[in-house]
């Protein structure tokens, strides 16, 4: 199995700027349904493809599931998006669509400082 090996860093910022910029609006390609977190965005190494030919496995959300979670058929929307522990899954059952949105910013958000802070990057630096 091929491992994804993008810079996770590099990949969650991208998540945070294609959500920003609208990229779960609706799809022209599926205008019957709302975009899917994480599964519609292109940081999904299945991305456009409904064959699903790579494994869950090899992407790098995989860290972010809970172990529990990881041999559900889509891991991904079982990343707990906030304090209170909710899901990408329950948000798709009780909350709205603005909601997951807000909820995914500041997972991403703090993931990105996270990761920052390990790497002993300052928001300075990373400007430039």
């Amino acid at each position: 199995m091929a491992q994804d090996q993008r810079d996770i860093l590099e990949v969650l910022k991208f998540e945070l700027s294609f959500l920003q910029d609208g990229g779960y609006g609706r799809s022209p390609h599926a205008p019957w349904r709302a975009p899917a977190v994480f599964e519609d965005s292109p940081i999904c190494p299945n991305f456009c493809d409904p064959a699903r030919p790579a494994p869950c496995e090899s992407c790098l959300l995989e860290q972010f599931v809970p172990e529990s979670y990881r041999t559900q058929a889509v891991p991904c929307r079982f990343i707990q998006l906030n304090k209170e522990g909710q899901s990408v899954e329950d948000f798709y059952r009780t909350g709205t669509q603005a909601e997951m949105e807000e909820a995914l910013a500041g997972w991403l958000r703090a993931q990105i400082e996270r990761i920052e802070q390990e790497r002993g990057i300052s928001a300075k630096q990373d400007v430039a």
